[in-house]
């Protein structure tokens, strides 16, 4: 039951707001998803590890075909679902000293992605699953097209394009596999239990890769992403960076390394060559970037980059350090587009080199933007060295060298986000900064609970590691190296 309220409440939530008007809408939309987080929080703490399906739910849905309502979560889910809600009422409460057309279609969108969003990740049916990950596609589609930048139409539809082909290739693998049960069945164990030949493995991995890979996104299905996060509104930018693209990335987890092991196994060299070139590829932009919120998606593609060579290295740390970077790069990269949001509103433009002295103007401001930028570049006792410190050990253990390469993530990332720091923030002030006023108090308050996520989980991560654990070696079961 508590899974289903899960999905049901964001809901719910988005059908009340159309009995309300003006600022009740946004306010009710935030009240609304602070009860999801509210629920995950009690999950977690009365989460049992030992204790199989606490939280499940199956019911008939299409008995004819195989098809049932089948919902649980273990520690890995309930690690997505605690990121979805925690980072959902966040972006919406970014947005009370913005102004949005049309605030009721905007709102409910965003809470029906909500409910797309965990749909997903606490989906036990594939068909099921499918069902979350395209209705996730159709809230977000109307955010960007609707309230995205000049270009956000030609660049929106290409968006639309790349997912809607990934999403057919997912399909026909899903159906595919389905009629290779015995009793035809969409449920994840049969999934599991399948016994591929190896050729068979290696084209539907690929398939449900590329659906994957192009969410995610991973080098060379990455070209839709710059364009969308520039020209997406911020809350639009900050549901795709901060939660969505952990669809692919769980999907690679949960519904690719168990189900088409060898398949996994024989392409690793190559999914991790991609991913490393993606790493170096995007790094090395993000340098030369003079708009703070292109050099922000240039670096997501190299974090997630970093996290895919990590799920393909198959070691504990390796899904350890994956599994803990997804809830990092969430909590990271939406505060970073919030503080992105925050120059524009503040000073109409994303150009560094027209900003600069913010800091002497907004020392509440310097100091938050400064502990989420290092939680970005995984200083130690930040939430981001954890995840990625065991990513590079996992990918080691798959290849030094690759290690060695993958590891200039760190170096190449400390550089870019250090001078965009100091051309935007230190310094002498500008036409653009010199009336540059501290954070509101909504501001601090998206602000500040995402700085203390980012020390505490860097500082005490061992709950995170104790909710994860059994996940992680339930699906390296599958893998045998």
């Amino acid at each position: 039951m508590m899974t289903l309220l899960l999905i049901l409440l964001p809901l719910l939530g988005a059908l009340s707001l159309f009995v309300m008007k003006g600022d009740a809408i946004k306010k009710a939309a935030f009240a609304t998803a602070l009860i999801p987080f509210v629920l995950a929080i009690g999950a977690w703490v009365n989460f049992d590890a030992a204790q199989i399906g606490q939280y499940a739910l199956n019911q008939a849905w299409i008995p004819s075909l195989g098809i049932s309502f089948s919902v649980d979560m273990d520690g890995l889910s309930l690690l997505l679902v605690l990121l979805t809600t925690f980072l959902t009422p966040l972006i919406i409460l970014s947005t009370f000293d913005r102004n949005y057309k049309n605030p009721l279609a905007f709102y409910a969108l965003i809470l029906v992605m909500e409910m797309a969003l965990i749909g997903v990740f606490v989906a036990r049916d594939a068909f099921l699953f499918y069902i979350f990950w395209e209705l996730a596609l159709i809230p977000i589609y109307f955010i960007s097209l609707l309230w995205g930048g000049e270009n956000a139409r030609p660049i929106t539809f290409k968006f639309f394009l790349y997912t809607l082909a990934g999403s057919l290739l997912m399909l026909f693998a899903i159906i595919y596999l389905y009629l290779q049960t015995p009793t035809h069945s969409f449920a994840i164990d049969a999934f599991y239990n399948l016994e591929l030949p190896a050729e068979t493995q290696t084209w539907i991995f690929w398939m449900l890769f590329i659906a994957f890979a192009i969410k995610i996104p991973v080098f060379p299905f990455h070209t839709w992403q710059p364009a969308t996060y520039r020209e997406n509104s911020t809350s639009g930018t900050m549901l795709l960076a901060g939660i969505m693209l952990k669809m692919g990335l769980f999907g690679l987890i949960r519904w690719l390394l168990p189900v088409v092991p060898q398949g996994c196994i024989d392409s690793a060299n190559t999914v991790v060559i991609l991913a490393t070139i993606g790493i170096v590829y995007a790094s090395a932009i993000a340098i030369v970037q003079k708009d703070f919120k292109k050099l922000l998606a240039y670096s997501s593609i190299a974090h997630v980059g970093l996290i895919t060579a990590g799920i393909f290295s198959f070691t504990d740390n390796g899904l350890r350090g994956a599994s803990l970077q997804m809830l990092s790069h969430g909590v990271n990269v939406v505060g970073l587009f919030f503080v992105a949001d925050i120059f524009l509103h503040r000073t109409k433009t994303l150009e560094m080199k027209e900003l600069g002295g913010i800091r002497s103007k907004a020392p509440w401001f310097a100091t938050l933007f400064m502990i989420i930028l290092l939680g970005s570049v995984a200083l130690p006792l930040t939430n981001g060295f954890v995840g990625e410190f065991l990513l590079l050990i996992g990918v080691f253990e798959f290849s030094d060298v690759i290690a060695a390469v993958c590891g200039l993530t760190v170096i190449l990332g400390a550089v870019y986000m250090l001078m965009a720091y100091q051309k935007t923030m230190l310094g002498e002030t500008s036409a653009a900064t010199n009336n540059f006023t501290d954070l509101t108090f909504n501001e601090k308050a998206v602000l500040v609970p995402i700085a203390i996520v980012v020390i505490l989980t860097g500082v005490y991560p061992k709950p995170l590691f104790e909710l994860i654990e059994p996940s992680v070696q339930h699906i390296l079961s599958f893998i045998n190296i």
